[in-house]
């Protein structure tokens, strides 16, 4: 792993489609974003930008998100999220992550990842099968 620098930021976007409707995920009845895509699209923007940072090999998964969600979106609308690096801790690296529609903020989090060796984690995540 590369030193992982404060205030780094990155940029993902998206579009609410069908896929993303919060009466498709199944968390809510209503043809709007769905809180879980944004949560989806939240570490998308954090785990990218921390790719930057990794070596051949390691990889980040995400350990805690802590989110709001503020403003519908309807259907068709792009999305995107801007995460910053907010606090390095050894292998755990910790994101603002706020998300915009056209119409202007929509949601943020703060957001945590662990930085691991993809396939020890692998390998003990298949353990569990016994």
């Amino acid at each position: 792993m590369k030193e992982i620098l404060i205030g780094q930021k990155q940029t993902v976007e998206s579009e609410v489609t069908e896929a993303r409707l919060a009466s498709t995920v199944g968390s809510g009845e209503l043809p709007v974003y769905a809180t879980p895509a944004m949560a989806a699209l939240m570490e998308n923007a954090a785990a990218t930008l921390l790719k930057g940072f990794l070596d051949e090999g390691e990889t980040s998964v995400g350990v805690s998100l802590n989110l709001s969600h503020s403003s519908a979106t309807p259907l068709g609308m792009k999305v995107r999220a801007e995460a910053e690096i907010t606090g390095v801790d050894r292998r755990r690296v910790s994101f603002l992550v706020v998300v915009y529609d056209e119409a202007g903020e929509i949601g943020r989090a703060e957001h945590d990842r662990f930085v691991v060796g993809a396939e020890k984690f692998l390998a003990k995540a298949n353990a569990k099968r016994g």
